[in-house]
C-alpha cells in the first residue's frame, strides 16, 4: 500500500455470503482487498470470489455504454437513443400481438443489487406481461412455495441457528462451498469447527462426498432424487416411536398433527431402503439422534429444491424441524429480524393464478418457470413470445436444455439485454443496456440480511467513481419505464414511489421504518457512520407474531403438498433403475456462468470435469483424464473424466455455469476456460411435480469413450 491509497469499507455483492471488505483504492482505481475483522456477519472471512470484484471493476470485455448488432457488428449509440429505442420497440410488438408477446427474465444477481430490486418491479409491472421468468424456478422456487403454503409468506424462509445448534442435518448442501445458500453464513469452516468444538454433530446427506461432507461425523450417500422418501422415513420414525415434541409450538399448529402421521405411514424405513440407498437401521437411529438431540435443525438446498421431488422435500424438512420442536427455537431453525423488513410491503406470493400457455405449467408470485420460456417463444398461436428483455442473466448456459433456448432466442422480433457482457445469451440481443456494477455500486442487502444466520445491516457507498457517461441499473429501469409510458400511454403506472425518489431515500425511509429505527435509532446515516456494519445480535424467537398466515397458524398439510405426498407413495417398491444419473455441483471459485471471465478465478486445474465412479468408468470403457461423451434425452457434450470414489455408484456430477467459447461471445478469459454446459443435458421436460421448478439434478444421461 503507498501513502496515496486510501482504505474503503464495503460488502461484497457477488454471492450470498455478502462478506466484509477493505478494499484498497489509489488514483480512482482498486488495487487490491482484505475481509473486514469488524463485520459482525463475516468476522474477516473471505472467500476467492471477492477478488473477481477487481476483475470485474477492470475488464476489457465490459460494455459500458450501449451498444446495437447491425450486420457488420457492434455499433455503440447514446443513452438516449437507446431507451427510446427498446420503449418503443417494445411498446410496437405489444401492440401488435398483446401484452403478452413480450416476456422478461432476470437472473441470479439482480438479487444481489438494491437498484434493480427497488426499481425494475416497476419497469416490469409498466409491461403489464405475464410472462414473467426468473431464476428462481431453476433454483428455490419450492422454498418460497412451502413458506407461503405454511407460514404466509414466500420469503419467510427458516433460517438454521447454525452458531448455536448440537445437530446440523444437511441434504443436497454444500455450504463450505456455497457460504450457505438462503443461509447466508460466511465463514463456514470456523461455524462448523465451532460446533464441533461444542460437541455437536454434522450429518451430510448427499450422492457427492462433497467439501461438507469430508469434515462432518458421518456422510450418507443417497440416490438422487430419493431425499423425499428418507425425509418421510425419518418423521415416520419420529411419530412411530412417539418421539414428536412440538413444545411451545404445539399452540401455533393446526391441528394437522394426527394427518402428518398417517400420511408418512407407509414410509417406513424398511420400504425406503432399496430406494434410497441408506440401510434401513441407519435411517431409524438418524430419526432417533435427531430427535434426542438437545436442539437440531434440518436444511436442505440445491440438491433437494432442483429435483422432481423438491418441494415436497422442502416440506418435509419443515415438518421434521415442527415436531421435534426445533422450529423457532435457538439451535434450531429461526426466523430473521432484518433491519430493513420487506415482508409487510412485499408481496406474500400466490399460486396457480394463472399458468403458461403450451404446458399449463402453475405461476408462483407472478413468475411462471423458466423451463417453459423456450416454447413460448418457438410455439406459434395467440399469445407466443415476440419480444424479450434480460437482466443480469445468462438463461443459455442456466436453464434446462438450454440449447434449444439459445434456437429460441434467434428467432426473436426483438430482444433487449441489461448487462455488462456480450455473453451466450446477450449475444442475441438487438441492444445490450449495460449498468455499473461491482465496486461502482452502492450496496445494501437486501434480501440476504432476511436469511442470515446472526441480524446484522450495513450499508456500502460506492468504492470507486463509475466511468463518465455510465447509468445505474436503476437509472436504467426507471428512463425504460418512463420511456415506455411515453410510447404506451395506456401501460400500467404504478411506479410514483421509484419516480420521486433515488435508492439511498428509499434505503433511509425503509431503515427508519423497521424494527429498529426508533429502538437503536436505525437511518442510512447511522449505516454510513458505522461502515462495518451493525450487530443487532443472533436470530431468536418470533412466533408467532412473525406468521402472516392470518389465523397466526403454522398450516401443516396444505392440500396439495398432502397429495403430492400421496403420489410419491406410489414409488415405493418399485424397482430402482440402474440408469446414470447426473447431479450438479459448484466449488468455492465459481459463481453460475457470470464470474469466468475473471482470470484470478480462472487459474488452476480444470474444474468443467465428469466426477464418476470407478466401478461405473470400468464397466463403461472410461479411463480417468480421457474424454467421454455424455447423453440425455435432449442433447450431448464430450467431457474429461475424473474418475473418484467422491460420487457414489450410478451418479455422475458436472459443475454448473460452464459451456462458453460460443461464436459471437467476447469474453476473453471464460472462452478461453469454455467448459460444456451441464445444462446442454439437463431437460426442460423433467420439473418438480409441484412447483414446476426444473430439475437439474437427477437427470438419465449414457456415458461412453469419446
Amino acid at each position: 500500500m503507498t501513502a496515496s491509497a486510501t482504505l474503503h469499507r464495503r460488502a461484497c455483492n457477488l454471492c450470498e455470503a455478502i462478506c466484509g471488505l477493505i478494499v484498497e483504492v489509489e488514483d480512482g482505481r482498486a488495487t487490491g482487498l482484505r475481509g473486514d475483522p469488524d463485520d459482525p456477519l463475516s468476522r474477516g472471512y473471505l472467500c476467492p470470489k471477492a477478488f473477481a470484484l477487481l476483475d470485474v471493476n477492470a475488464d476489457p470485455d465490459r460494455l459500458r455504454r450501449p451498444v446495437r448488432r447491425t450486420q457488420d457488428g457492434w455499433e455503440e449509440l447514446g443513452w438516449d437513443e437507446a431507451i427510446d429505442t427498446v420503449a418503443r420497440r417494445l411498446a410496437e410488438v405489444q401492440a401488435a400481438h398483446g401484452r403478452d408477446a413480450v416476456a422478461v427474465y432476470q437472473g441470479n444477481p439482480s438479487v444481489h443489487n438494491a437498484g434493480t430490486m427497488l426499481f425494475s418491479p416497476a419497469f416490469v409491472r409498466t409491461l403489464r406481461t405475464h410472462n414473467r421468468f426468473a431464476a428462481t424456478s431453476v433454483d428455490q422456487l419450492p422454498h418460497h412455495l412451502v413458506s407461503w403454503a405454511m407460514f404466509g409468506h414466500q420469503m419467510l424462509i427458516p433460517v438454521p441457528d447454525i452458531d448455536r445448534t448440537d445437530f446440523f442435518l444437511v441434504l443436497g448442501a454444500n455450504p463450505l462451498a456455497s457460504n450457505g445458500s438462503l443461509m447466508t453464513a460466511p465463514g463456514m469452516r470456523d461455524r462448523l469447527k465451532a460446533l464441533s468444538g461444542r460437541g455437536g454433530r454434522l450429518v451430510v446427506v448427499d450422492p457427492r462426498r462433497t467439501e461438507t461432507a469430508k469434515r462432518a461425523d458421518q456422510h450418507l450417500f443417497i440416490r438422487p432424487a430419493t431425499d423425499a422418501l428418507l425425509l418421510a422415513a425419518l418423521l415416520q420414525v419420529v411419530f412411530h416411536e412417539e418421539l414428536t415434541a412440538p413444545g411451545r409450538l404445539e399452540p401455533m399448529l393446526d391441528g394437522e398433527l394426527d394427518r402428518i402421521a398417517q400420511l408418512v405411514a407407509d414410509f417406513t424405513p424398511d420400504s425406503v431402503a432399496p430406494l434410497t440407498g441408506i440401510d434401513a437401521p441407519t435411517i431409524r437411529q438418524l430419526a432417533r439422534d435427531f430427535a434426542a438431540a438437545p436442539t437440531a435443525v434440518c436444511y436442505g438446498r440445491m440438491g433437494l429444491s432442483t429435483q422432481v421431488h423438491g418441494t415436497l422435500c422442502n416440506w418435509l424438512i419443515a415438518l421434521l424441524n415442527i415436531v421435534t420442536g426445533n422450529l423457532d427455537r435457538p439451535g434450531g431453525a429461526l426466523f430473521t429480524s432484518p433491519a430493513l423488513d420487506t415482508l409487510p410491503a412485499g408481496g406474500r406470493g400466490h399460486f396457480a393464478r394463472y399458468r403458461s400457455r403450451v404446458r399449463g405449467a402453475p405461476e408462483f408470485g407472478g413468475e411462471l418457470p423458466v423451463a417453459v420460456l423456450a416454447e413460448e417463444i418457438l410455439t406459434e398461436g395467440d399469445g407466443q413470445v415476440r419480444a424479450l428483455v434480460t437482466s443480469a442473466g445468462n438463461p443459455v448456459l442456466s436453464t434446462p436444455n438450454g440449447e434449444q433456448l439459445d434456437r429460441a432466442l434467434a428467432g426473436l422480433d426483438f430482444m433487449v439485454s441489461i448487462d455488462i457482457h456480450i455473453n451466450e445469451t446477450t449475444r442475441h440481443a438487438d441492444i445490450i443496456l449495460p449498468p455499473t456494477t461491482g465496486l461502482e455500486v452502492a450496496h445494501y442487502d437486501l434480501a440476504f440480511h432476511l436469511l442470515a444466520v446472526r441480524n446484522t445491516t450495513r450499508y456500502s457507498p460506492a468504492t470507486v467513481a463509475a466511468a463518465d457517461d455510465t447509468r445505474h441499473d436503476w437509472q436504467i429501469f426507471r428512463a425504460l419505464r418512463q420511456r415506455l409510458l411515453h410510447h404506451a400511454p395506456d401501460a400500467g403506472d404504478r411506479g410514483a414511489m421509484t419516480d420521486a425518489m433515488d435508492p439511498e431515500q428509499l434505503l433511509d425511509a425503509g431503515l427508519r421504518m423497521g424494527p429498529y429505527g426508533a429502538s437503536h435509532e436505525l437511518s442510512l446515516g447511522a449505516l454510513k457512520a458505522a461502515p462495518s456494519g451493525i450487530d443487532l445480535g443472533p436470530l431468536r424467537p418470533t412466533l408467532p407474531e412473525r406468521l402472516f398466515t392470518e389465523d397466526k397458524q403454522i398450516h401443516l398439510a396444505p392440500s396439495f403438498l398432502a397429495d403430492a405426498l400421496d403420489e410419491a407413495r406410489g414409488e415405493l417398491g418399485e424397482a430402482r433403475s440402474d440408469a446414470l444419473l447426473l447431479i450438479g455441483r459448484r466449488t468455492l471459485r465459481d459463481n453460475n456462468s457470470w464470474m469466468h471471465n475473471s482470470p484470478r478465478l480462472t487459474t488452476g486445474r480444470d474444474r468443467c470435469t465428469l466426477l464418476m465412479h470407478p466401478d461405473d468408468a470400468a464397466a463403461r470403457g472410461v479411463a480417468d483424464g480421457a474424454a467421454a461423451t455424455v447423453t440425455s434425452r435432449v442433447g450431448s457434450i464430450t467431457v474429461p473424466v475424473q474418475v473418484t470414489d467422491d460420487v457414489m455408484p450410478g451418479v455422475v456430477s458436472i459443475p454448473h455455469g460452464y459451456g462458453h467459447g460460443r461464436e459471437g461471445t467476447r469474453l476473453g478469459v471464460a472462452n478461453a476456460h469454455a467448459g460444456v454446459s451441464a445444462n446442454t443435458l439437463t431437460d426442460d421436460q423433467l420439473l418438480d411435480g409441484v412447483s414446476a421448478n426444473a430439475a437439474v439434478n437427477g437427470v438419465p444421461v449414457e456415458v461412453r469413450p469419446s
